[in-house]
């Protein structure tokens, strides 16, 4: 079909030509004797004569092959026949004074090379030489999507293979969006769409049933997949697919393999820019599921009671915390939104603000970073403050499966463009994750607002990371600064074998051990420490990661508490603070340090890159 589009197109602009000059005489039409093509059977390759190579040699003109099996418009062209049998070629050739025909040209091919459909590919496609396979979109009458969790997904223009690429991408625009279709039923009404029958019985054939499509109706032709460039090219048909973006797509008849398994296949078609009803929505592949019919009749619901996100082990006593009833929760600066799946598996798994894809924007911590959501599981009181400085006090209670409900309406604000942070519509926020590091401490909280409490099938999730001061520093407890002295400190890549960048404050088996910056009987005794500190002189190397976790590394006298406290991004210049809350009372200091993971191979000058410490608060 892209053959005989570009084709029609050709014709068209010729035909404007001529008509729109007054002066210009419609070129001569040529005779069919005079058209100059060759079909070649090449027995060299094939003792049945099953390659065959298509020339045009006839000047100025734009060929028109039709050879059964598939259609093509290019100058030199090689067939491939696996089936033994006759086949017709019909060549044309678009002239200055139109359209010529030459007399058909029928070949004989003598035996089968089944080497050229034998490929995994193609028997997941059909059943195998022999047999056929019939496809049917994975949604049905009932609203059912089966395997997938919607009829279609989204994904960018440079996305293809899955399997293949870097995780199937192969360019810039790499994205992805795959929505159930009960939260977005937008996509297209439930109903039986028809089929899909690709055949190997005898040649390659393809029926297929446009059941809500009268326009299309039924349609057979053939088909040819290119197991090389993963596409699938129909001939006189097209892929089935719905009426609602029916007029934003060019071409349904050239399409890419996205994946394709016994059971499965997603094929994706380009939607165009300003074409048809999706015009001013932009460039995107629209990538249809489909199903075997012989899985669909074979699928039994499973039978599970509701889906619940799966919280660790003793989660009451980690949101309360243990040297202090009250944390401070702020929006993470990297990755502060996303959408979830009911188990509580995020859907997107954006890690930093390059993730991001342009249809949702970058997350911009100036927007939001003045949010806070303090928490007291001693009184279980709750202060929201909004990136407007609006205060909102308040108590909540939290159920035993994770679900916060407040007794005053939870705040809503812009997050990013578009995505706001909100509760669902019962006022409610739900636990979705909870990490923790090494000794236990709180890492990290997904909050979720469920899309529609009637209809519940996603989240839209909230990623919150506990502030210095609120869950490292104390909440509302008074902390004392340790005095430090910042011509004694040490930084840089201190472990030559390690990647990592390290602010050496005290180290009893490092360089500060005979004249630390500190006093070290100021640290004594506490219960949780944050340092904030800053970085001067960061150039990135080009290609560089360009967002790199730092935490702090702490162990006292007797190592027992020690590990690393929350960590934070590092993404150039700029200060920074990290905490750590050891759940039980710090005595004394053997190790005190701040790492920076992965930082060292990135810098384009080590040397340049300085680091001070600006406070050292312990509580």
């Amino acid at each position: 079909m892209k053959s005989t589009i570009k084709i029609f197109m050709l014709i068209g602009i010729l035909m404007t030509f001529f008509t729109c000059s007054d002066d210009y005489d419609l070129g001569r039409k040529l005779d069919p004797s005079e058209l100059d093509f060759a079909i070649i059977q090449d027995y060299s390759l094939d003792e049945g004569g099953n390659t065959v190579i298509l020339i045009n040699n006839t000047p100025e003109t734009v060929p028109v092959w039709d050879y059964g099996t598939g259609k093509s418009n290019r100058a030199i062209d090689t067939v491939r026949f696996a089936f033994a049998g006759d086949y017709t070629i019909k060549f044309s050739a678009v002239t200055a004074g139109g359209l010529v025909d030459a007399e058909p040209v029928t070949i004989s091919v003598t035996q089968d090379n089944l080497n050229y459909v034998n490929d995994p590919l193609w028997t997941a496609l059909t059943g195998g030489v022999g047999y056929s396979k019939t496809w049917l979109l994975d949604l049905d009458s009932d609203g059912v999507s089966k395997y997938f969790a919607g009829p279609m997904y989204f994904y960018g223009t440079d996305n293809g293979w899955l399997e293949g690429g870097d995780n199937g991408c192969y360019g810039d625009d790499c994205w992805n969006w795959n929505p159930d279709w009960a939260s977005n039923t937008w996509l297209m009404d439930a109903a039986d769409f028809g089929s899909m029958t690709f055949s190997l019985e005898g040649s390659p054939a393809v029926t297929v049933n446009h059941a809500t499509m009268p326009s299309y109706g039924d349609q057979n032709g053939t088909y040819y997949l290119d197991i090389n460039s993963y596409q699938l090219s129909f001939f006189d048909a097209v892929m089935l697919h719905n009426s609602n973006f029916d007029t934003c797509v060019l071409d349904w008849a050239n399409v890419r393999v996205m994946s394709l398994t016994e059971d499965t296949m997603q094929l994706g078609v380009l939607r165009g820019d300003h074409i048809g009803d999706c015009s001013g929505d932009g460039p995107a592949l629209l990538v249809y599921n489909f199903i075997s019919q012989e899985y669909s009749d074979n699928w039994v619901p499973e039978e599970t009671g509701p889906e619940e996100p799966t919280l660790p082990g003793g989660w009451e006593e980690i949101i309360s915390e243990i040297t202090t009833t009250a944390i401070e929760w702020k929006l993470s600066e990297s990755n502060p939104l996303d959408w979830a799946t009911l188990s509580g598996t995020m859907m997107n798994g954006w890690q930093s603000p390059e993730d991001y894809p342009d249809w949702l924007g970058t997350p911009d911590p100036a927007v939001y970073g003045d949010f806070s959501m303090t928490m007291d599981s001693e009184d279980n009181s709750v202060v929201f403050v909004t990136p407007d400085g609006t205060t909102t006090e308040g108590t909540y209670a939290v159920s035993s499966s994770g679900i916060y409900s407040f007794d005053v309406t939870v705040p809503s604000f812009t997050l990013i463009n578009w995505a706001s942070f909100a509760p669902d519509a019962n006022n409610e926020l739900r636990i979705l994750q909870i990490d923790t590091d090494a000794n236990g401490n709180i890492s990290d909280m997904w909050l979720g607002a469920v899309d529609d409490v009637n209809n519940p099938s996603q989240y839209t999730a909230f990623h919150l990371v506990p502030s210095a001061g609120g869950a490292g520093g104390g909440g509302d407890v008074e902390g004392t600064e340790v005095a430090f002295d910042n011509s004694k400190l040490l930084f840089g890549n201190l472990e030559d074998s390690n990647d990592k960048y390290r602010i050496e404050i005290y180290n009893e088996y490092g360089g500060t051990v005979a004249d630390p910056g500190l006093n070290t009987e100021d640290l004594a005794s506490f219960e949780s420490i944050d340092v904030t500190f800053t970085l001067s002189g960061v150039t990135l190397n080009e290609g560089a990661v360009g967002t790199y976790d730092a935490s702090m590394y702490y162990a006292d006298s007797d190592w027992n508490p020690q590990g690393n406290g929350n960590a934070v991004t590092v993404n150039g210049d700029g200060t920074y603070t990290v905490s750590f809350n050891p759940g039980s009372v710090v005595e004394g200091v053997v190790v005190f340090v701040i790492d920076i993971a992965g930082l060292v191979p990135d810098l384009a000058d080590l040397e340049a890159v300085t680091a001070t410490i600006d406070s050292i608060v312990i509580y």
